[in-house]
């Protein structure tokens, strides 16, 4: 990265002035940019005199908008795209679509955000069952999360998830990027083994969106779902499902009334039920979407494309090993060597996790508390100590997290 060259984001583009806390915590909650505020004070205007709503442009354009910048910033077709609440909400879709039943099985890493876990865990009273297999020697999760020991530099998930496949497993579902310890998969090597043996790959992407090249139609996963709330830029409450077309027919729809042939053509009697389900993404969306909300996914991802996630990534990737070049030389020089090592094969993203090393909650919480006072807002899962970047960071940022980490 030339240390002279602006970042991919300016911080003109959010309410984020030179005296603003040095936010770090887009892993849980991302800053949104002013153009995706201005749009829903537009929209709500709007709605407050609803005699202005265009239906053309508003209840059946801002759903098309998002779906074509969700396909350009996943490399996908914007058909594809279905509109969910949450990344929750979009894996709950696939799993209670697919007609698992009894002695089928899905697999998931040990230690998956409850997003990726409920909505298969729920599939028991089907007779579903659900594997957790460890990535790591060593790894715990659960009540034993903070005493195992964090990834290694020589890692490898997908080879550990592909080995547990058995004749039973139907599904393995993954988070892209982990959120406790920032791992990075491979989808491309997951997928590739998955569809080797015939199992669908599932992902939960949201850790990933919005920092990293994902290119799903390349990679050969079969589902992606992310909210919108974190690298995406965007307010809680909408997000995007991404399913292939031929994984998608194997999907029970949820039954949303603009899921069918004709839904908007109110010249045919809506009670007119002898009609099938269109073939996209829109055959998974469950009624209207989020219009509000719509309105500000659409500029907060117009905003990522203007700015290009290729660069986005390289700029993130660049200011991690920044970071852990700096770290090298103190405290947390192990935990640094460790992460630049992971850095090195590709398997960082945005997420800088710093195991506790046995410092346990107590001390990662008052290295949490101090940044606090001193305006730096990272965040704190499960053993380790999260500093995620995104496109708006600089140099200066970096120094000013070294000298906190450093004292």
């Amino acid at each position: 990265m030339d240390r002279t060259a602006p970042p991919p984001l300016a911080r003109e583009l959010f309410d984020l002035p030179d005296d603003a806390p040095l936010w770090v915590m887009h892993c849980a909650e991302g800053p949104v940019p002013r153009a995706a505020a201005e749009a829903v004070r537009s929209f709500l205007a709007r709605e407050t005199r609803p005699w202005t709503l265009r239906w053309r442009e508003d209840f059946l354009g801002l759903p098309e908008a998002v779906r074509r910048e969700a396909g350009t910033l996943l490399g996908v077709r914007p058909e594809d795209v279905s509109l969910v609440p949450t990344t929750s909400a979009g894996l709950a879709t696939v799993a209670q679509g697919l007609r698992l039943g009894p002695g089928d099985e899905v697999v998931v890493p040990l230690g998956e955000f409850p997003a990726n876990a409920w909505p298969w865990r729920v599939l028991a009273r089907r007779g579903v069952g659900v594997r957790e297999v460890p990535l790591w020697d060593g790894q715990q999760a659960g009540r034993r999360a903070w005493d195992g020991p964090p990834p290694p530099a020589d890692v490898a998930p997908e080879e550990r998830l592909v080995e547990a496949i058995g004749p039973r497993t139907r599904v393995v579902a993954a988070s892209w990027v982990r959120f406790q310890d920032g791992l990075r998969l491979d989808l491309g090597r997951l997928a590739a083994g998955c569809r080797a043996r015939g199992v669908a790959v599932v992902i939960d992407g949201i850790q990933g969106a919005g920092t990293l090249v994902a290119d799903l139609e390349r990679a050969g996963v079969d589902a992606f779902a992310s909210g919108g709330h974190k690298g995406l830029l965007a307010p809680q409450g909408l997000g995007v499902l991404w399913t292939r077309a031929a994984f998608r027919e194997r999907l029970d729809p949820p039954g949303g009334w603009l899921s069918v042939e004709q839904a908007t053509d109110f010249a045919r009697p809506s009670t007119d039920l002898d009609r099938g389900f269109v073939a996209d993404g829109r055959a998974l969306e469950l009624g209207v979407p989020n219009l509000v909300g719509a309105a500000a996914l659409e500029r907060s991802l117009a905003t990522l494309n203007a700015a290009g996630i290729a660069r986005i990534e390289r700029h993130v990737l660049d200011l991690a090993g920044r970071l852990l070049a700096r770290l090298a030389r103190g405290p947390w020089a192990r935990e640094a060597g460790r992460l630049e090592a992971l850095r090195a094969r590709g398997r960082l993203g945005s997420i800088v996790a710093l195991h506790h090393g046995g410092q346990g909650p107590d001390g990662l919480g008052a290295r949490l508390e101090q940044g606090f006072r001193r305006g730096i807002y990272a965040s704190v899962r499960e053993g380790y100590l999260r500093i995620a970047f995104h496109g708006w960071h600089d140099e200066a940022d970096v120094e000013r997290l070294a000298g906190w980490l450093e004292d």
